[in-house]
């Protein structure tokens, strides 16, 4: 492997973001017409409070044929506690996370912001690439 490789080298940067306030059907179009499987949610600081993903969708959609009637924000569904990675963690370092954790990809933070998002098949390339 070659010298010090972060997931800074193989995150995603250009994400898509959700905002808390936004209806929670309009967010699910979003995800489901951009094929992806959840999205940050970001306050109006730029700060992370939270993230959607398609699961949370899942509760929303199914409480709402409870009550015949959809209805709710994205606050309301997303997960507030998130698991986030530094973007200058090491690539091995975050491999060790992502098989010590139920998750498929993580937010990527640097001096507390949101700067990207790492995936198990980013990392996995990464490995490949610098093995």
């Amino acid at each position: 492997m070659r010298g010090r490789v972060t997931i800074a080298d193989y995150m995603a940067r250009g994400l898509i973001t959700l905002p808390p306030q936004m209806e929670i059907n309009r967010a699910m179009v979003v995800l489901v017409d951009s094929r992806i499987s959840g999205a940050p949610v970001l306050g109006p600081s730029g700060e992370l409070v939270g993230v959607l993903s398609k699961k949370d969708c899942l509760r929303a959609a199914l409480n709402s044929s409870y009550h015949r009637e959809w209805g709710g924000l994205v606050a309301d569904y997303m997960t507030r506690e998130v698991e986030t990675l530094d973007s200058d963690l090491e690539l091995v370092q975050a491999a060790e996370r992502f098989l010590a954790s139920p998750h498929r990809r993580f937010p990527v933070m640097s001096d507390g912001r949101l700067v990207g998002q790492i995936s198990r098949a980013d990392v996995l390339r990464g490995l490949l690439e610098n093995w």
